[in-house]
């Protein structure tokens, strides 16, 4: 489930239209929470930028090591696992293999290859920083 901006906004509305009825204060309160929310939203972005340019691979690292270790799994899940369990059946001793949480696994995988897809497109249109 992703969280925005958009829905933070929504959140915090619900509360100002409790404790501010007056429509004119709510709008002045609901344009603070939004320039608020961007602000933070912008200072993150700022954070991940300085990390991702970072010479030690334990602060700039943690990205592509999150990459590798979806592509592993996957790798366990859907090649070395079955030819696991094949070969040992046709050897006469099935080794039954752990579930795994795909479901967490797509979300990650799907989330960093869609971040992936935004700086592909940042690249294509020359904007990328490099």
């Amino acid at each position: 489930m992703t969280f925005g901006i958009g829905d933070a906004v929504a959140a915090g509305l619900k509360v100002l239209d409790k404790f501010i009825p007056d429509p004119e204060a709510r709008a002045k309160a609901e344009a603070e929470l939004r320039v608020s929310l961007m602000a933070w939203d912008k200072s993150q972005s700022d954070v991940n930028a300085v990390e991702a340019q970072h010479d030690s691979v334990f602060v700039a690292g943690w990205r592509p090591a999150l990459g590798w270790t979806c592509a592993c799994a996957f790798a366990l899940i859907y090649v070395i696992g079955p030819m696991i369990t094949w070969i040992s059946t046709m050897m006469g001793s099935p080794i039954p293999l752990p579930s795994f949480n795909v479901e967490a696994l797509m979300s990650l995988t799907l989330g960093m290859v869609g971040l992936g897809g935004l700086r592909t497109f940042e690249k294509i249109k020359g904007v990328a920083s490099k």
